[in-house]
């Protein structure tokens, strides 16, 4: 992977995302059915992401994708604050998945994340 394939996270809910495991891809959670995509956040962004709209949950998983590995690729449209946020305008095939892992609170209430970027476990 190189800085043109960035790795973009997906917060999903831990049962969601073994549906979409099970069914062999993600549709993406209400919020993105409503949409019309799927939303994702970057390193720098998926805190501020858990923090406005996962608030206090404990049963989520963070997912991290291999952009480069991504068909279509995602859109990169402002959101927050103007900053460009990922988009997928399609199912996520889970071949483009380069980890999941678990995304637990920690004891301030704050989502304690693993190392992000390139760094982590296989799936």
């Amino acid at each position: 992977m190189t800085a043109a394939h960035p790795i973009i996270y997906k917060i999903a809910g831990a049962a969601e995302w073994r549906a979409a495991e099970a069914a062999g891809s993600f549709r993406g959670a209400a919020v993105d059915l409503a949409d019309g995509y799927i939303h994702f956040s970057t390193a720098e962004q998926v805190a501020e992401t858990a923090a406005k709209h996962f608030a206090g949950r404990d049963d989520l998983v963070l997912v991290a994708v291999d952009t480069g590995r991504l068909d279509p690729a995602p859109v990169w449209e402002p959101s927050r604050g103007g900053a460009l946020f990922p988009h997928l305008y399609a199912a996520l095939d889970l071949a483009a998945v380069a980890w999941v892992k678990p995304l637990p609170l920690g004891p301030d209430g704050r989502h304690v994340f693993p190392p992000l970027g390139d760094a982590g476990a296989a799936r």
